[in-house]
């Protein structure tokens, strides 16, 4: 069985390696705009073709293929690239994309200065757009380009950007971001650049105004975010995007410099990877509990057992479609509670056991139902939520301890008041016998 492991493990790998899919699914819908050509996307969308993605287009106001039939979600991915488009058939309305969101389908959205459906939509999401109009704009560094047209540094270090990629070239509306902790940056804007109605410098005076005011002078510098991610409690993911150009053919070609070609490419491929839960998705496969020198579980538990809880975590791989045990986690924590946390403590992985996570610990001294409690949410990655309802019971009478320690002066009381006893017993028994005095008048006789 090893030697055919062995022998079959890497013909699986270099099938899999074109075919790297979507943990959730492999269809995707794409609401293309009619004014958008296809053929002007053909690299983005070729390239989620050759990882084995099924497109499916269809014009914002046609009715058919059904995004949800029998209140069912028939792709498990929607592409919304209709930035301009005021006017949507029936089944695309605010209510229906959000739904889809709690029917684990992912969305891909692209915004446009201009004010339309989406843009209301993505207050829903604690996304706040300038004023119609306001693209961003940037005059550094100094280049050919329009001022609308903005090299964007991609994030370095990030666990869902690649490293080392070459700036960005982007179009579009910025972000300010409201205070869900469920929005993921993806792509900030520069320090120098703003939000402005005008591609030449005569709005700074106003924005200068602006800030002083505490108006508008929020859309400006790298507080701002051009890519946001935004995932659901159902971990299926959203990402709006500032502006489409940054999918089209002509910024993907576009150099930054002489011989240098932009970041576009490899930065939507993570965009798209990360949005259709390719990559960053983690799951619990399974929990254990147990006490101590035990291997399987108890219905209930008595107060102060040392019990043993254990969780195995996978991570998912898009090139060769499978799960793999998962160590990359030392924040973990475990909550037993019961309404409270009683005890909250760290649920470290386990050495030379790839996806196992365990932890030992005493049970509290309270008897009620308790609940083994695991919610790792991380900003970019799958939230990870597992409840385990247990009793915990008071010892049954024949479990208590025959002497108790807190008890040892109550048991010295006694011992010594009974040991005093015999004592006294003892020597009054034991005491000699003495014939009583006779009196002077018996003398006398």
């Amino acid at each position: 069985m090893r030697f055919l492991r062995t022998l079959l493990f890497p013909l699986v790998a270099l099938t899999s390696l074109a075919l790297a899919r979507s943990s959730t699914g492999d269809t995707v819908l794409v609401l293309l705009e009619p004014s958008l050509k296809k053929e002007n996307f053909s690299i983005f969308f070729g390239d989620l073709e050759k990882k084995g993605y099924k497109l499916t287009f269809r014009s914002p106001k046609d009715t058919t293929p059904e995004i949800i039939k029998d209140d069912v979600a028939q792709f498990a991915h929607v592409v919304v690239f209709a930035p301009e488009t005021k006017t949507f058939a029936g089944d695309i309305t605010p209510q229906t994309l959000v739904s889809l969101l709690s029917k684990k389908t992912n969305l891909l959205l692209a915004l446009s200065p201009k004010q339309t459906p989406l843009s209301s939509l993505a207050a829903e999401f604690t996304l706040i757009l300038p004023p119609p109009g306001t693209p961003l704009i940037s005059h550094f560094p100094k280049r050919d380009t329009p001022a609308t047209v903005v090299p964007v540094e991609p994030p370095r270090a990030h666990h869902i950007i690649s490293d080392g990629l070459a700036p960005v070239w982007f179009s579009g509306v910025p972000q300010a971001l409201g205070n869900s902790p469920m929005l993921v940056p993806l792509l900030q804007a520069p320090p120098q650049a703003f939000a402005s109605d005008a591609d030449s410098d005569s709005g700074a005076d106003a924005l200068v105004e602006a800030a002083e005011k505490s108006g508008e002078g929020l859309w400006a510098g790298s507080s701002l975010s051009l890519v946001t991610g935004f995932q659901a409690l159902s971990n299926a993911r959203a990402t709006w995007v500032g502006g489409i150009e940054i999918f089209s053919d002509e910024y993907i070609n576009k150099e930054i410099s002489k011989g240098v070609k932009s970041g576009n490419r490899q930065f939507v491929k993570d965009v798209a990877a990360w949005t259709f839960q390719e990559a960053n998705v983690l799951r619990i496969d399974t929990v254990e509990h147990h006490r101590v020198n035990e291997t399987l579980p108890r219905e209930t538990y008595t107060i102060n057992n040392q019990v043993t809880y254990t969780a195995y975590i996978s991570q998912y791989d898009p090139e060769l479609d499978l799960w793999e045990p998962y160590s990359g986690i030392n924040d973990l924590q475990l909550e037993f509670t019961m309404l409270d946390p009683h005890i909250r403590t760290s649920l470290p992985p386990v050495a030379g056991e790839p996806g196992k996570y365990s932890v030992s610990f005493r049970v509290p001294d309270r008897h009620g139902v308790f609940k083994f409690n695991v919610d790792y949410k991380r900003k970019g990655w799958s939230y990870l939520s597992s409840t385990t309802v247990v009793p915990i019971v008071p010892p049954r009478h024949d479990e208590y301890p025959r002497f108790l320690s807190a008890a040892w002066p109550y048991y010295a009381g006694a011992f010594s008041t009974s040991a005093a006893f015999l004592l006294f017993v003892a020597l009054w028994l034991a005491g000699d016998e003495r014939e009583p005095k006779k009196g002077k008048g018996s003398k006398a006789e």
